[in-house]
């Protein structure tokens, strides 16, 4: 499910946003400021972010800023009433995807927001970001966070992480992730996969102990990343 980061001060707009997209299939959180947003979105990072200009604690474009500086590799689309062409080249430069005007057509901002997923995606921007829940992974540099909690994964612990994050609470075999990971590599068993997961648990402790998702293994249907013992939304 793609995660949108919605960083509105007035209530209704946020509110209309939130149903309208929840509707839509996105999984929503939200803020209302600067800090709340900057804090939401290191809690768990979102695939795109819709940002208001005016935030009663400074600016929008001082989260984009600070997102982008901080490498954040997903959509940014500006929601803003003012609406010169100063306002929004000043806010394309800062990093944003797009720049919409209030007061905005909501079919029109789900075709822009979609269409900046999708082209993300095909470049293989959006990629490099795997979220389940508050548990996310950036397949760049391998680093899986959880809050404050986080480990440095290899390459291949990465991957594996990914699969079983796309699969989340669902358990996945031991002959799908070696399908997927190991077949075209001669010489290896299935016990390849027992390895690694253990390999992925010991690196996954602290996330664990922090209250995150669990590596658990299911008898007799594989392996799963457990995130409804912790009550994660899916």
């Amino acid at each position: 499910m793609t995660s949108v980061l919605i960083v509105e001060d007035d209530g209704d707009i946020r509110a209309m946003l939130a149903r309208g997209l929840g509707a839509e299939g996105f999984d929503i959180d939200l803020a209302g400021g600067v800090d709340e947003a900057l804090a939401a979105a290191r809690e768990r990072v979102p695939e795109a972010v819709l940002l208001d200009n005016m935030l009663p604690d400074g600016s929008g474009h001082d989260v984009c800023r600070s997102l982008r500086e901080g490498g954040y590799p997903g959509a940014i689309l500006f929601l803003s009433a003012k609406d010169d062409v100063g306002d929004r080249v000043d806010g394309l430069a800062v990093g944003a995807d797009d720049y919409i005007v209030k007061p905005f057509v909501f079919d029109e901002l789900l075709a822009r927001l979609r269409t900046h997923l999708q082209r993300r995606r095909a470049t293989g921007e959006a990629r490099t970001l795997v979220t389940a829940g508050r548990l996310s992974l950036d397949l760049a540099t391998r680093q899986v966070r959880f809050g404050e909690a986080g480990a440095r994964l290899t390459q291949r612990e990465a991957e594996l992480l990914a699969i079983l994050m796309e699969q989340a609470s669902r358990p996945v075999t031991r002959g799908d992730i070696f399908d997927r990971l190991w077949a075209s590599q001669g010489g290896l068993s299935l016990n390849v996969v027992d390895v690694y997961v253990g390999y992925l648990r010991t690196k996954l402790a602290d996330i664990a102990r922090a209250g995150g998702p669990s590596l658990v293994t299911v008898r007799g249907r594989g392996f799963m990343l457990d995130l409804r013992e912790a009550g994660f939304r899916q």
